[in-house]
């Protein structure tokens, strides 16, 4: 599931960084609109998100206070290990996978929510154990959420 990797570090905006990745996320980690990612460049650690820009380009920007406070540089060689962050669709139960694969537009948001996000919809659901009815309306309710773009419950 890691994926390591070396690459050139290019500029990027009000001097940060952009870091290509050699591979297609979606072939590695699953069809997202977006990958948030965590892992170590140059051994420190770091978090981002991977985009593909409209140039197909897969990447993730690099702050310019990540920048100042590692080792990394403009045009220098960085040493890349990238996870998916937070729980991935293997991780969920049955029950929360499957209401997520019947409505492809809610999975689809939820696979690219931040870890935050996705781990408090799941512990909501999951603080329903006793209780299965309460559990199979909570699980209804989070996919008409996701299917109509809220981030988290209670949001508009």
């Amino acid at each position: 599931m890691p994926q390591r990797f070396s690459a050139i570090m290019s500029g990027r905006g009000r001097n940060g960084g952009f870091i290509a990745v050699p591979f297609d996320p979606d072939a590695a980690w699953g069809v997202k609109p977006r990958h948030p990612v965590t892992g170590t460049l140059n051994g420190c650690g770091f978090r981002g998100v991977i985009e593909t820009g409209a140039d197909g380009v897969h990447g993730f920007a690099v702050g310019a206070a990540w920048l100042r406070d590692s080792r990394a540089t403009i045009g220098g060689h960085v040493e890349v290990e990238l996870i998916p962050e937070g729980p991935q669709r293997g991780d969920l139960g049955a029950d929360v996978a499957a209401a997520l694969e019947a409505s492809p537009r809610a999975g689809a948001f939820f696979d690219g929510l931040a870890q935050f996000y996705r781990k408090a919809y799941l512990r909501w659901i999951d603080g329903t154990k006793r209780r299965p009815d309460e559990r199979a309306r909570r699980i209804a309710e989070m996919v008409t959420l996701l299917e109509n773009g809220q981030k988290e419950r209670g949001a508009s």
